[in-house]
């Protein structure tokens, strides 16, 4: 079996395994898994509102996939996805509460800010990881913690005065579109879709279809050859991280100019960041990949909030189901041999 084959098939298995285990796992516990199966389902694509807030749900996952992909291509783990996020929240919402622009500056000036934050974020340990050679995880995972720590200390003594929540950016650097809302019965969702979708585009070509696309590839397949050849491989270690931050960093803007409008002190992580590593996993750290994978990841996230009400069903199993089936990515290396195994049968 080819490996661009068994690439696409790998990812649509470690699926079906998950939903399978998750199956006996309901029944174990004494729930029906038609009945919760068929309200995740209607809970994220049995009405207009629900499609709508899929798709909203969507549009951080595909950033926050994107970032974490970028950073896979490039040889490096980047864990603070989480953190990045939530600095290009804050910058995104700073800049959206704090000047009286017309749209046409405010808008693209919110989301710069995001794209600034983030990738500032991730230059951090970039830097660390290209001059000191520390691990770009341990920095990365530290880094999570001083973004929340940071944020909540800006918004309550900063950005307000004591408060838990900051106001309402202004309509200007809002991302929100009342065409799409009314569209979707009035969720929450904004134009961001279409950036994110751009995105996409852009981590593509860039990898695929640019020489410094192919030195990034080069410095993540082999720091040696690659420094042997003559790129520059600390350049492009901080690069690739800061492009994963910018990633991370708009992210953070679809919540804050699109679904929310505001920040809030946060008690614990957003946990985008995370389902980000899980997207990129499950999308093979393409670009189409981390798209459709984020579909999943959305319709399931939404899906689940339906689960309760309609069968009875603790929401929690689809955490379950999500952690099972980036296991089964994760152990990709046994589903590819078997796959291979069977490849080799077919040819006998």
């Amino acid at each position: 079996m080819s490996k661009r084959l068994s690439g696409i098939i790998t990812p649509i298995i470690a699926v079906l395994l998950g939903i399978i285990v998750g199956t006996i796992i309901m029944l174990v516990c004494g729930y029906n898994p038609i009945s919760a199966y068929t309200a995740l389902w209607n809970g994220a694509f049995g009405q207009v509102y629900y499609f709508g807030e899929v798709v909203r749900q969507v549009t951080p996952y595909i950033l926050a996939g994107l970032a974490v992909a970028f950073a896979f291509r490039v040889g490096l783990f980047n864990i603070g996805v989480e953190g990045q996020f939530i600095v290009g929240w804050l910058a995104s919402v700073w800049v959206g509460v704090s000047f009286d622009l017309p749209k046409i500056i405010h808008l693209p000036l919110a989301i710069i800010a995001a794209i600034l934050a983030g990738a500032l974020w991730a230059y951090i340990p970039g830097i660390l990881k290209a001059r000191l050679r520390v691990h770009e995880v341990i920095v990365t995972i530290m880094m999570n913690y001083i973004a929340l720590h940071v944020s909540n200390y800006l918004i309550k003594n900063v950005m307000t005065n004591h408060k838990d929540r900051t106001g309402m950016i202004k309509d200007s650097a809002s991302l929100r579109s009342d065409w799409l809302q009314s569209m979707t019965d009035y969720s929450r969702l904004h134009w961001g879709i279409i950036i994110a979708i751009v995105c996409c585009f852009i981590m593509w070509f860039l990898l695929e279809r640019t020489t410094k696309g192919f030195e990034l590839r080069a410095v993540g397949f082999n720091q040696d050859a690659a420094q042997y050849a003559g790129m520059n491989v600390n350049r492009n270690i901080i690069l690739s991280m800061v492009i994963s931050g910018a990633f991370a960093g708009l992210a953070g803007a679809m919540d804050g100019l699109g679904t929310f409008g505001y920040i809030t002190v946060k008690n614990g992580f957003t946990g985008v960041g995370f389902d980000g590593i899980a997207i990129a996993l499950l999308g093979g750290n393409s670009a189409l990949g981390v798209f459709f994978a984020a579909i999943l990841f959305g319709a399931l996230k939404v899906g689940a909030l339906n689960m309760p009400l309609e069968a009875g069903v603790p929401n929690e199993l689809v955490d379950i189901i999500i952690a099972l089936i980036v296991f089964f990515v994760a152990s990709s290396y046994i589903i590819r041999v078997a796959l291979n195994r069977f490849g080799k049968k077919d040819v006998k």
